[in-house]
């Protein structure tokens, strides 16, 4: 196997960090899993309240065809994911050498600017557009910030890292998306969006008043950080991403159509639907930053069987709420465990690329976003119901696995070679 690659912090860095109290560590890592939250909520909230999102920009059509209305308002969701994959590298290669303290809070900015810009967009097409934009620091932040929060617990966890600040995005899908789309649903869905934007302005306030000074990588150049996608294992990381995460948000995408239609629940139900499924993902982020530290390709296998099941599960039982607030949180467990497991992955097989490994893996996992958000919504307007979705999320389980064998068997053979190498140079001697 790929020996680990070192962090890229300097020895200053690395001595300020231990000289942290053990509070200032663990307000800088609330700060940063604060930064999180606020991420999974813009992201996610616009699942809860697609249908009021529906109404509102696209009013004819949702009279017309209440299917092609949510459909077609799945854009929204798209274009913040088709932001994160355009940012996420782009972002990362410029900016590896940049202050990383600095670096976060700006993009803190950014999120805030752009939500407020999604809330007072005043057609369909410029919320689309605003939402793309929005969607550029996603992957940076949450690249950047693994990297500091893995200096800031030390060596040999860097899967615990990822999880933690993830854990902030799973929480907001427990706390921040029920309780915004809550907020949305009796108020405006303009208001939620505000109301993110608010969270971003507090993380911004946090990172500046307890995130200690990071230095970027000295070293980092535009070029060797994207030297990280001459490596075919890494290519195949992020398809095993791409295509296998689409499962989830394939059906995060319609939670709220599934609740109402599928399991013939209230709309009030929804918030409680999304509590669920987010409860599930932040104990599934935790287990796999667990089984990542352990082995990052060995996870992923496990996971993707564990997915598979837990969609087949949801496919089977959403016609009953019980059924389904079961096969959501199952799903939410599986599909979240997975990420930690991927990201931790393309750190072993990026090289020096660090930030750019920590960073693109977002952008992959969104493509398997906006993947799964629009398959999702050709199946619902072809008339194949609200459960087809989950079976695009299956289907898609199959690409994903594969892609993490083709990785498997690339990264041994460069072993082998390595290793043969080794014994050809002690036999010459």
């Amino acid at each position: 196997m790929m020996s680990a690659p070192s962090l890229t912090s300097t020895d200053g860095t690395a001595q300020m960090m231990t000289q942290l109290t053990p509070a200032r560590t663990r307000l800088a890592l609330l700060s940063l899993a604060l930064g999180g939250f606020g991420i999974g909520t813009t992201e996610f909230v616009a699942m809860g309240l697609l249908p009021d999102i529906a109404r509102d920009l696209l009013p004819g059509l949702y009279a017309s065809s209440q299917e092609e209305a949510l459909a077609k308002a799945g854009i929204v969701v798209s274009a913040y994911a088709a932001g994160v994959v355009v940012g996420a590298p782009t972002i990362a290669a410029i900016a590896a050498r940049f202050p990383r303290k600095k670096l976060l809070a700006w993009l803190t900015v950014a999120f805030t600017v752009g939500t407020i810009a999604s809330a007072v967009a005043p057609t369909f097409e410029t919320v689309v557009i605003f939402r793309f934009l929005a969607g550029l620091p996603h992957g940076a932040y949450f690249g950047v910030a693994a990297l500091v929060a893995a200096d800031l617990l030390g060596k040999g966890s860097r899967g615990r890292a990822v999880a933690y600040v993830l854990t902030g995005l799973t929480i907001a899908n427990v706390v921040g998306v029920p309780a915004i789309t809550f907020l949305g649903q009796h108020t405006s869905w303009r208001v939620g969006y505000l109301a993110v934007a608010a969270i971003f302005a507090v993380c911004t306030a946090a990172i500046l008043a307890f995130v200690p000074e990071h230095d970027g990588d000295p070293h980092a150049t535009f070029r060797r950080e994207l030297g990280a996608f001459t490596r075919p294992a890494v290519w195949f990381a992020l398809l095993t991403g791409a295509l296998g995460f689409g499962g989830l948000f394939a059906v995060y995408t319609y939670v709220s159509p599934l609740a109402t239609e599928v399991a013939g629940a209230p709309e009030r139900i929804v918030p409680a639907a999304l509590i669920v499924l987010g409860i599930g993902t932040t104990i599934g982020n935790i287990v796999g930053g667990r089984m990542a530290d352990r082995g990052a390709l060995r996870a992923v296998f496990w996971l993707f069987g564990a997915l598979a099941i837990s969609l087949l599960t949801l496919a089977l039982l959403a016609s009953t709420l019980p059924g389904l607030l079961l096969g959501l949180f199952m799903v939410g467990l599986a599909a979240s465990a997975i990420s930690p497991a991927i990201q931790t992955r393309l750190m072993d097989v990026a090289g020096d690329a660090q930030t750019m490994a920590a960073a693109v893996n977002h952008a992959a996992l969104n493509i398997g976003n906006s993947l799964g958000a629009f398959l999702g919504g050709v199946v619902i307007a072809a008339g194949w119901g609200y459960v087809a979705p989950t079976w695009v999320g299956l289907a898609l389980c199959v690409p994903g696995v594969a892609f993490a064998l083709a990785g498997w068997v690339v990264t041994r053979g460069n072993a082998d070679s390595g290793a043969a190498n080794r014994d050809s140079v002690a036999t010459s001697v």
